[in-house]
This record gives structure tokens, sequence and C-alpha cells, in this order.
């Protein structure tokens, strides 16, 4: 019994040491593949393909393809970097704009996505707010410390369009012959062209910073901002005057909305407001769930909206995409 106790403990140890050393532990079932459409994701970017699919991109790296019939899938991509934007030229080539200067591009419709090298960086900064893709491959992308790039080649490599400065540039319209408006911090307005040349500051009104804008043709456009600034001009971007549409939130997006001929600005706690630029009624999508949003994407039959949540909205009902 006392040569039993003695060795006991010996044997355990060799036993356990073998163990270790040839017994590889198996797998046992299968990997549980995690949902497309999560709770805690949040999206920033909203792009439809010409076939009427939607495009999502967010947190996590995440870039969700919604199909006609409402089944949500999620593209592979390269990046665990939040991605800001992202935009189609066709239903084949597309590009994603996120944190830490990530581009990304495809083209074969987002089945697999690649990640752009040698893109211009800042040493302080270098989050992409915002992507606009126009006709012929040309690409401008908005970001901080006065982050302008633009590529001419469906987003294969980009260039500055202006020196690095401190100030986040939020959102650029192109307007006819390659003009173009910039909006950002501190209710800055600069107007430019492609080529870099020309660039005008011109003054806004405000001093809240400016986080989107839209032009519903080349003279007539609205911007947000926060504390509830909405701007309209009439010319271009040259002159703007300050619209009340009655709300004081943060107001993130702005959308045309062709068939009804109006425009609808999106922001924080649910708010909405929507006006043909003289006339602008508000309200809230949902007592219920008072997200915010900062993309609106016209659709037929209204707009989808992305930001905390997913969902639609018809002008009377807000409808969440479910996870």
């Amino acid at each position: 019994m006392k040569l039993t106790m003695a060795v006991l403990p010996w044997v355990i140890i060799a036993s356990l040491l073998w163990a270790g050393l040839f017994i590889r532990p198996q797998p046992v079932g299968s990997t549980i593949e995690p949902a497309a459409l999560e709770n805690r994701d949040q999206f920033y970017g909203l792009a439809r393909l010409p076939g009427g699919e939607l495009l999502a991109s967010g947190s996590y790296g995440k870039v969700l393809l919604i199909g006609t019939d409402g089944t949500v899938s999620r593209l592979p991509t390269p990046t665990r970097n939040t991605l800001q934007d992202i935009a189609a030229w066709d239903a084949s080539h597309l590009v994603a704009v996120g944190n830490d200067g990530v581009i990304l591009r495809s083209t074969d419709s987002g089945k697999s996505w690649t990640q752009v090298q040698d893109v211009p960086r800042s040493a302080v900064a270098n989050k992409l707010n915002r992507v606009r893709v126009a006709a012929g491959g040309l690409a401008i992308a908005t970001g901080e410390m006065g982050a302008l790039l633009i590529s001419h080649d469906f987003a294969q490599s980009w260039q500055r369009l202006r020196e690095e400065e401190d100030v986040a540039w939020n959102d650029v319209a192109i307007l006819d012959g390659g003009h173009l408006v910039l909006v950002g911090e501190f209710g800055r307005v600069m107007l430019g062209n492609v080529n870099g040349q020309d660039w005008q500051e011109v003054s806004a009104g405000v001093d809240a910073s400016l986080m989107a804008l839209n032009f519903r043709d080349a003279q007539n456009g609205v911007a947000v901002g926060l504390e509830g600034a909405v701007l309209q001009t009439r010319d271009g971007g040259l002159t703007w005057q300050v619209v009340d549409v009655g709300l004081h939130e943060h107001l993130f997006d702005v959308a045309w909305l062709p068939a009804q001929q109006h425009w609808f600005v999106t922001g924080a706690l649910g708010r909405w407001a929507s006006g043909d630029g003289s006339d602008w009624h508000r309200g809230i999508l949902d007592e219920r769930d008072l997200s915010w949003h900062v993309r609106a994407l016209p659709v037929d039959g209204g707009l989808w909206l992305a930001g905390a949540d997913l969902g639609q909205w018809d002008g009377r009902r807000w409808s969440r995409l479910q996870p």
C-alpha cells in the first residue's frame, strides 16, 4: 500500500504528460456560423445595384447584400475596420471606404473585395467618411485631416485633390462639368473641381459642422448638419440660406425623392423632416425606437435608412430589418 501511494503521483504526472504530448483534441460537431445581421451591428453606408439589390456597409468590416426578396447575406471582406460608406458605379464595380483610411474595391458585384494599397495617408488621422462616384470610374472620398482623395479608374489608384489640413470633410457633391461642393466641420463649404483647381471657400451662415449634402440638379441642393442645421442653395453652392425645419437634433443625411419631389433629412433620435424646399413637415420614425440614422437611400415606395439599425420608411411606417 505504501509503495502504491508513493508511485501513484508519478503515474498521474506521467499520464498527463503523455496525454499532453500525444493526444490531440478533435472537434465535435460543426462550426456555428454567425448570422449575417446581428443586433450589435451598426451601418453607415447604403448603395443600390441596378437589379434592385441593396448593399449596406458598417461595423466589423461588414458588407451585407439585401436581396429584392428580403434575404440578407454577408459578403466577405478583407478588413475588420468599420466601413463608413459604400457606392456602386454599375452591377459589377463597387467601392467602400472606412476607418484607418481603408478603401476596398470589387469588380464582381461584391463576391470578392480587394483592399487598395498606397492610399495617401496622414500621420494624424485617416478615417474616411464618405465616397461618391460618377460616370467613367470617377470616385471621390472625403475624411479627416482634410482628406479629399480622387480616383479615375474604378478605385484602383488614389491621389490627393487638396493638401492635408486640420478639418474633416464629411461629404462632397459631384456636379455637371466636374464641379465639386465640399462640406465639413465648423460649417465650412468649399467649391472646386475634379482637377483640384479654383478652390473657393464660401460662407454657409452657420458654425455647426455640416455632415451631408445632396443636389437634385446642378443648381439646387440641400446640406444638413449638427444641431438641426439645414441649408439650401439655388446657385450650385455659391450662396446658402438657413432653413428652419423645426428640428434641433443632429442631422446626418439628406436625400432627394424624385417621385414625391421632396427632400428628406434624417438624424438622431429617429427624427426626420421632409419638404419641397419651402414647406417642411417633421416627425419621428417610431416613438418606441429612437435610433439614429446616418444614411437615407431613396427606393421605390420610400427610403432605406442605415445607422443604429437598418430598415424601410414609406412615409408612414418604419419597418426595421430584423436579425
